[in-house]
């Protein structure tokens, strides 16, 4: 493989204007197509089998034109300190308000708060419930705008007034969190190479593979529903390993060079051999990010399917972009010095004859490898600990910056109804096969009274004409994640069962926090399922990049370190609130449904990419020498400096993602931050070296018949140098070049 990778990098060294020419048009394509014909997101998301899903297609079919799964909104109006909402001039502005927002196009219903009931019992908190006839991602401008201005009125009064619900979400914006991210890398860059020119280079085709991702992604919305998170996780991830794949290439480029090879065999050597490793640790990630298709829900899918797209792009980019630029630089990839900065050979054995710190650390690690070993497994098991209470649920409003109107909403409802009020449960009673209708809602409703704990009031049932169906509504005492209120949810399933037996009835468990609890049940379900089809494909991709039963297998073992601590550090700040204020957390509570998945995909395929290219270079080394223990200090010196600046790059793109004010991004930017930090540092820099001094020459063993099964896919290039070797002179340059 290495070989056709080095003459695909010859190839495009030579024809570097046609390769830069294709990638620009490519881009341009893309942009036009994101400007032209791109649509709404959406985070609507489907997942069959679950009977809070289950529910809402029930009612949808039954009795279409109530649009069970419109966009809903609530207006909670508070009264000034020492009046009441019943008081005439402020009831007056409440009832004004909500039949203005009756009569708007789309409102199905406007409830009148003074006669649904919905008045706190001081009389200073109502609320009105606004629902839609479509999903918010259907919503008009106008339609939102007019929803956006309806608490103008009410606060001329004197009142506060919030708008909460879905018919507000909006598409979340992050990009003074990608300049953050890009600005640290490159720092970062020029520090690692001491020039503008070998900086620039990671960044700016980094930067064009992820405009043609995320421009691709913006096209596709126009043709299909896609989540606002979709093109910011392509955004986070594509930076992130379009940087590192390039940095590795640049840096072996730069050192062919700087040793005096010519720059079109540099270019060659650099993709024949770096390149080797950037595939291989593209596959696993792509790998992992394909495989979330297995949970079999669509958010989740198309996340993934789109972030695995940018990963190839970025892959691709530094095989043949990275080369064509090469071509246009040639040596001047070593020239650009910044003033004050050493220019660094980061794979040189040493920097002014001094042994380079990451072969001190091999050495220290090598020499002390039981100890280390023993210790950083114990501190990886302690930073675990958190994940035994980790607690899961959808977000919601109450998960919304404090400073937004859809949290102050969330907390006024609170305040005046009882936490519960934020996330009734629905229970839909089909009588369409009762023996009674009247007689089985009756049974439901008095099942459901009968549960004593957490139950704030049940509203009786509610007979949807001509649907076969009635509805009992649920108000918990507890809010809607807290774990209270996911246990109620089994307790009213367990309760009823007895119903559906006596009376032939069916009765379905839903509205949003029974669908965030159905979600989470599900996703934690699918988890280990997700993770053995991952970490069984990347095993024996691995197997045939290290031809070894003991790397891939300390490789998986590390990584299930990697994730505890990720996991276990997202729990402890984000649920259980420690350094809640300086990681901008308003309010501590159950970890968003997906983040555990999505961290595993995501630091699985990225955790391998630090092991691909470390041990790659190990066993370079040992292949050439035989010597195992001297393969490890070796291996590690020479790529030990530029994985720190992957890693602490790719720390910096996703820890900018922190500051978002988006629910799901924020904990998803933190956790992976965090994994990479523990992965690159304690795993794959000190745990691994210390596993390959303990294993010695055993960590190469491969038994001889599956030696004899595998291809030589040659990701060390041994198999290229000695091709090439035979050679007495590169090929000629072309002249011109």
């Amino acid at each position: 493989m290495s070989w056709y990778l080095y003459r695909l990098g010859r190839w495009a060294f030579r024809h570097r204007k046609s390769v830069l020419i294709a990638w620009l048009v490519a881009l341009v394509l893309a942009g036009t197509g994101a400007a032209t014909l791109s649509g709404k997101t959406s985070d609507n998301f489907s997942m069959p089998g679950l009977e809070s899903v289950e529910a809402f297609d029930l009612m949808k079919d039954r009795n279409p034109q109530a649009a069970a799964d419109g966009a809903t909104a609530r207006i909670v109006f508070e009264a000034p300190e020492g009046s009441k909402v019943t008081d005439p001039e402020y009831q007056s502005v409440i009832s004004d308000t909500v039949t203005s927002m009756a009569s708007e196009e789309g409102v199905l219903n406007a409830v009148d708060p003074f006669q649904a009931q919905q008045v706190s019992r001081d009389q200073t908190i109502a609320y009105t419930t606004i629902t839609y006839d479509t999903q918010s991602i259907d919503l008009s401008e106008a339609q939102v705008s007019t929803l956006e201005e309806a608490p103008e009125a009410g606060r001329d009064a004197g009142m506060t007034v919030e708008v909460g619900g879905d018919a507000l979400t909006s598409i979340p914006e992050t990009g003074s969190s990608e300049i953050i991210g890009i600005v640290v890398a490159l720092v970062v860059l020029i520090i690692t190479f001491g020039s503008l020119i070998a900086a620039g280079m990671p960044l700016l085709t980094a930067l064009i593979g992820v405009g043609i991702g995320v421009a691709g992604i913006t096209t596709l919305t126009g043709f299909m529903s896609l989540g606002s998170t979709t093109p910011i996780l392509a955004t986070m991830l594509g930076l992130a390993v379009g940087i590192d794949y390039a940095l590795f290439i640049v840096s072996r480029y730069r050192h062919e060079v700087m040793i005096g090879r010519d720059p079109e065999e540099a270019a060659g050597r650099a993709v024949g051999t770096a390149g080797s490793a950037v595939v291989f640790a593209g596959l696993t990630v792509v790998i992992a990010l394909v495989g979330l298709s297995v949970v079999n829900i669509s958010i989740l899918t198309e996340m993934g399917l789109a972030a695995a797209a940018t990963v190839a792009i970025a892959v691709l980019i530094a095989l043949t972009l990275l080369p064509a630029l090469f071509g246009f630089a040639k040596r001047r990839i070593v020239k650009g010095k910044i003033p004050g900065l050493r220019q660094h050979d980061p794979e040189a054995d040493d920097h002014s004859g001094k042994p380079a710190m990451g072969q001190r650390w091999a050495g220290f690690v090598t020499r002390r490898k039981s100890i280390v070993a023993v210790l950083g497994v114990v501190v990886a098991l302690v930073a675990s600990i958190p994940v035994l209470s980790l607690q899961e649920s959808l977000p919601d409003d109450g998960t919304a910056p404090t400073t937004s109107t859809q949290r102050k909403a969330y907390d006024l409802i609170a305040k005046g109804f009882g936490a519960g009020a934020n996330g009734p449960l629905l229970v839909v009673v089909d009588t369409k096969n009762a023996d009674d209708a009247d007689a089985a809602v009756s049974a439901a409703t008095a099942a459901i009274e009968d549960i004593d704990t957490d139950v704030a009031a049940v509203v009786p049932g509610q007979a949807i004409p001509g649907a076969d169906l009635a509805t009992i509504t649920v108000i918990p005492t507890s809010g809607p994640a807290d774990e209270a209120t996911q246990d109620l949810v089994g307790e009213i399933r367990e309760a009823v069962h007895a119903t559906e037996a006596d009376t032939g009835a069916d009765v379905l468990v839903s509205g949003q926090t029974a669908v965030s609890v159905d979600v989470s049940k599900k996703l934690a379900d699918a988890l280990p399922v997700y993770l053995a089809l991952v970490v069984g494909l990347a095993f024996v991709l691995l197997i045939l990049v290290f031809r070894s039963i003991l790397v891939p297998l300390s490789a998986v073992v590390g990584f299930l370190l990697t994730i505890g601590v990720a996991l276990g550090a997202t729990v402890a700040v984000f649920q259980w609130g420690w350094l809640a204020d300086l990681f901008g957390v308003d309010t501590p509570g159950p970890i968003i449904s997906i983040l555990p998945l999505l961290m595993v995909g995501i630091l699985f395929g990225l955790a391998m990419d630090y092991q691909v290219f470390l041990v790659s270079r190990m066993r370079e080394d040992y292949v050439h020498t035989k010597d195992a223990q001297r393969s490890v200090v070796t291996g590690f010196s020479h790529s030990a400096r530029v994985v720190t600046a992957a890693a602490i790059i790719m720390i910096s793109v996703f820890g900018s993602f922190i500051i978002s004010d988006v629910a799901m991004i924020k904990p998803i930017g933190f956790g992976l931050a965090f994994g990479i930090l523990a992965d690159a540092f304690l795993v794959r820099m000190t745990l691994i070296p210390a596993f390959m001094a303990i294993a010695g020459k055993s960590a190469w063993w491969l038994p001889k018949w599956l030696d004899r099964l595998i291809p030589n896919l040659d990701i060390e290039g041994d198999a290229l140098a000695k091709r090439l070797g035979e050679r007495s002179e590169p090929e000629a340059v072309p002249a011109g070049a």
